[in-house]
């Protein structure tokens, strides 16, 4: 192992050679500096592990040398070492980010203890992940099996995105590989497992059915309207689980949460069916039965998400809320700023529905533009990405608004979305529409074993454009490639976000009711 470099600032550094001897005789390589200017310039020339930095020193004070070298180097530990124990000198080092407070005189065993939990914490902790993950896999294998049930398909999922956001934090790449190999394999059974039992689930027929895209609202939403003053409804477009354990941590600031649980989107897991389908309390081939004037197939012209409010009103008249509502949708940061000033006034509504549409546009952006693909090269940037995004978006400031005035407030999404890596070929007419996820047409020719095909949509309650017409969704990271242009077509969308086909990522979604703390 690489010595760790130790840099020592104080101006009576004469006084500390016997620990300076003490941690050279333990291995490390001490460097010193007697005062904050040459501590801070030091940092800027060389690479260290860890400061140790004298609080009161002549020129610039140790928090003040503390800060420079935070601005320097963000992550660099630093222990402050300082004669008083006034709070305000504590509160102030650690509102600056240190990492241990040492009192004066401080004996050399205090100094190795500290170096020690800082040091060796990061390792401890990855060693100790990652031993615990290998437990965990050989029970998630076990585990895993063509006769799993649906609740027992959560588990798993949930179990799988634990150890993933777990071991993202340690850079164990080795053991990063072997979970995405085991989820991989979790994403072709559980694909294998929808395609059996999809048609019984929408069809009603099969008792321990999920709770699914057309039931959510009515099943969930309607009963946190009933028991509170104002309810505002979030749904983020295109959130998948670990997104949403990753902003976890901001929104709980303002609120506690009630229930966390995962519900199971419809096939296809696209914006135009699922999202219809949650607002209107139906399933597609229902909508456009019964709403035939506010339905577009995929080949139609036009927006196929325009309904939505209108949707939304005639399931509540349906259910017999006759409710004072909104509906409002945020596609770009000017309108979250307009909706933001508006909490107050939504306030005197029972009810709120707002339709968030970032999360979405970062995964469709993800695929047209350079910048973003760079950004958000894997999972963990993907992740990454959407945490800054909410630090800094009008959503974080209608979020506080609503804690502050006590409202209620549900998070949700209508798809999730997965990272697509195999391409896999398929023939269609010109008027197949072009998802990459999912293909409806006619004389479709596909791999067989790559998809869940539906050759009647009326099993699975989707609209049949055409007597011919039939359905194909991709399974696991599968994504379709036509066979002309097909190295440039491959190479473009590999290793992008699509939605639309079967996979745990995209199906498995998160539903989460909280109230203020």
């Amino acid at each position: 192992m690489d010595k760790i470099n130790i840099l020592w600032a104080d101006d009576e550094i004469e006084l500390l050679k016997p620990h300076i001897l003490f941690l050279r005789e333990k291995g490390y390589d001490v460097s010193t500096a007697n005062s904050g200017d040459d501590a801070y310039d030091l940092v800027k020339e060389q690479d260290f592990d860890i400061v140790f930095l004298d609080e009161n020193m002549p020129g610039i004070s140790g928090l003040e040398t503390l800060s420079r070298i935070k601005q320097l180097k963000n992550d660099l530990p630093v222990v402050m070492i300082t004669k008083s124990e006034e709070e305000h000198i504590m509160e102030d080092a650690i509102g600056s980010q240190i990492s241990d407070y040492l009192i004066k005189p401080v004996n050399p065993n205090q100094i190795l203890l500290s170096l020690k939990k800082i040091l060796e914490n990061k390792r401890l902790i990855r060693e100790k992940t990652s031993s615990a993950y290998q437990q965990e896999f050989r029970s998630i294998g076990m585990s895993m099996s063509d006769r799993l049930s649906y609740e027992e398909w959560l588990e798993v999922y949930q179990k799988l995105v634990f150890w993933e956001l777990e071991l993202s934090k340690t850079k164990e790449e080795g053991m990063e590989e072997i979970l995405r190999m085991q989820k991989s394999e979790a994403n072709a059974l559980f694909s294998k497992y929808v395609a059996n039992n999809y048609q019984g689930w929408v069809s009603g027929k099969d008792p321990k059915a999920p709770i699914m895209s057309h039931l959510l609202f009515k099943q969930r939403v309607i009963p946190e309207i009933d028991k509170n003053e104002s309810t505002f409804l979030i749904l983020i477009d295109n959130m998948r689980y670990d997104q949403w354990k990753v902003m976890q941590p901001i929104i709980t600031e303002y609120f506690k949460v009630d229930t966390e649980e995962l519900y199971c989107s419809i096939l296809p897991t696209a914006t135009q069916y699922a999202r219809n389908a949650f607002f209107a309390g139906l399933l597609p081939s229902e909508i456009e039965k019964r709403y035939p004037k506010h339905w577009l197939n995929d080949e139609d012209e036009g927006g196929k998400n325009l309904s939505e409010e209108f949707f939304m009103q005639e399931q509540l008249k349906r259910l017999g809320k006759d409710v004072k509502s909104s509906y409002t949708k945020v596609t770009n940061f000017q309108a979250g700023k307009k909706l933001a000033e508006s909490i107050p006034n939504l306030m005197g509504n029972k009810f709120n529905a707002i339709v968030y549409n970032f999360v979405d546009m970062l995964s469709h952006a993800r695929t047209e533009m350079e910048v973003i693909r760079e950004l958000a090269d894997d999972e963990k940037a993907y992740r990454s990405i959407t945490v800054s995004w909410l630090e800094h978006s009008p959503l974080l400031d209608i979020i506080k608004q609503i804690a502050e005035r006590k409202g209620k407030l549900i998070l949700t999404t209508d798809h999730g979305t997965i990272r697509v890596t195999e391409p896999s070929k398929i023939i269609g007419d010109r008027n197949t529409n072009t998802n990459l996820r999912y293909k409806q047409g006619k004389n479709l020719n596909y791999e067989k074993r790559d998809v869940y095909e539906v050759k009647n949509p009326a099993d699975i309650y989707m609209p049949k454009q055409h007597v011919s017409t039939s359905f194909v969704f991709a399974k696991e990271d599968k994504f379709f490639a036509y066979p002309n242009n097909y190295n440039y077509f491959v190479n473009y969308y590999r290793n992008t976000f699509q939605h639309g086909g079967i996979s745990l990522e995209e199906m498995l979604i998160p539903y989460i009711s909280l109230s203020v703390k």
